[in-house]
């Protein structure tokens, strides 16, 4: 009797993954998932860490850009530029994160993560030089690669089946208010101390906090991957047509994203506003991000993922060109740029669900890993494309209509990129 309670065992346990195969939809087989439901603490683990990360090793700079410059004498132009090789390293590194996401599970590669990530604040706090700074910079964006999105995302698409988009949509709402909590924190930290310090306590808190935090609620079963010979390589994925069209429309996408971030505050000022108004009108763009993200797990309910292309890309595209076109009030600009906002939210989780839409979620954490990394080079760089197609153009305006511009070619390319897709399909890594 001892010997067949392991095989019933065994037996319930495939019956459990077939009637939850049969349940989940054609994205859901193969996945090898035995866990008949979500472990319990990953999502709220999850937000606090993601949020953490995201204060610390992003907007943390951010705040305390100009405060490096005057200390340092090292220009802005400098340390952005340090700060954008950070962001290119976490793009290269995440295509390393996601294989082995993909194999052993987030666990490790989240808790290497924060302890390089840590390790990369302690020496940009340290930074005698320059070129030491560029060093620690670089050391914090391939911890950023364990411990943003992407690898949270993989962790959740593939733990919460038919549940993910929920769980994505819970994170990103709670990671979103990174920037409301971490904006004023840095800033009260270093009005007390200084930049350095600051550092200092952004190091340690995403030691003592990340590192057990993710070796403790991270710790569950990993979902197999499925083989057999009806399942696509990895490699034949990345170099198909619509992959590769996939990311050229993630890439140009995001550029026009973030280089309109950077250009609004003084597209706004040109308009007319106070930069204290303008300020205000950014910080309330970020909020309109709620909105949309809000709106996505009844759009997964109403649409297809064509159309969730479509409209998550078009509505960058328009809400860039109405930024473009719509000389004020500043009512109205505020109200264009909380909308825009939403249409920003909205386009987040249309990114974060697409590699499940097209391929499926079995092999979402490497395939995702290679697709975000053009994304992390237009992230890099949206900075400075907004400030370089302004020299050029002489004009936030024209800068706007250029930017949205390459949203509508963004939007074409990810739209062409659905219809090639095979759907559905599994893919493995070999």
């Amino acid at each position: 009797m001892r010997r067949r309670r392991p095989v019933r065992r065994a037996r319930r346990q495939r019956g459990r993954l077939l009637r939850r195969r049969r349940a989940g939809g054609a994205h859901d087989r193969g996945s090898g998932d035995v866990l008949s439901a979500p472990p319990r603490g990953v999502l709220a683990a999850l937000c606090i860490t993601v949020t953490i990360s995201y204060g610390t090793l992003y907007y943390g700079f951010a705040v305390l850009a100009p405060t490096i410059t005057a200390d340092t004498g090292w220009s802005l132009t400098a340390i952005t530029a340090a700060f954008s090789l950070g962001l290119l390293m976490t793009g290269l590194v995440g295509v390393v994160v996601g294989r082995s996401i993909q194999s052993r599970g987030p666990r490790g590669a989240m808790v290497v993560g924060a302890v390089v990530g840590a390790a990369g604040l302690a020496l940009v706090a340290s930074a005698p030089s320059y070129p030491w700074f560029v060093a620690a910079m670089l050391l914090c964006g391939a911890g950023a690669a364990g411990l943003f999105y992407a690898p949270a995302f993989a962790a959740l698409t593939h733990w919460y089946g038919a549940g993910r988009v929920r769980a994505l949509t819970t994170l990103t709402l709670v990671a979103g208010f990174a920037s409301t909590v971490f904006a004023p924190l840095t800033t009260a930290i270093a009005e007390q101390t200084s930049w350095r310090t600051t550092y200092v306590v952004f190091a340690v808190l995403l030691l003592v906090v990340a590192v057990p935090v993710h070796w403790v609620a991270l710790r569950h079963p990993w979902p197999a991957v499925a083989g057999g010979a009806d399942v696509t390589p990895d490699r034949e994925v990345i170099r198909s047509p619509a992959f590769v069209l996939s990311a050229a429309g993630a890439t140009l996408t995001t550029l026009a994203m973030f280089a309109a971030l950077v250009a609004l505050i003084p597209l706004l000022v040109g308009r007319g506003m106070t930069p204290i108004l303008a300020a205000w009108a950014l910080g309330l763009g970020g909020a309109g991000q709620v909105l949309g993200r809000l709106a996505f797990p009844r759009l997964t309910d109403v649409t297809d993922v064509r159309q969730r292309v479509l409209w998550g890309t078009i509505a960058m595209a328009l809400t860039t060109l109405a930024l473009a076109l719509v000389p004020g009030p500043a009512l109205l600009l505020i109200g264009v740029s909380i909308v825009a906002g939403a249409a920003r939210g909205l386009y987040t989780l249309v990114g974060a669900t697409l590699v499940t839409d097209l391929w499926g979620p079995e092999r979402y954490a490497a395939i995702n890993g290679v697709l975000g990394a053009p994304v992390s080079v237009a992230t890099a760089l949206g900075p400075f494309a907004g400030a370089g197609i302004a020299a050029v153009t002489g004009s936030y305006p024209e800068t706007f209509a250029v930017l949205a511009g390459l949203a509508a070619v963004g939007s074409l390319l990810s739209v062409q990129a659905v219809r090639r897709a095979p759907r559905p399909s599994v893919v493995a890594g070999r």
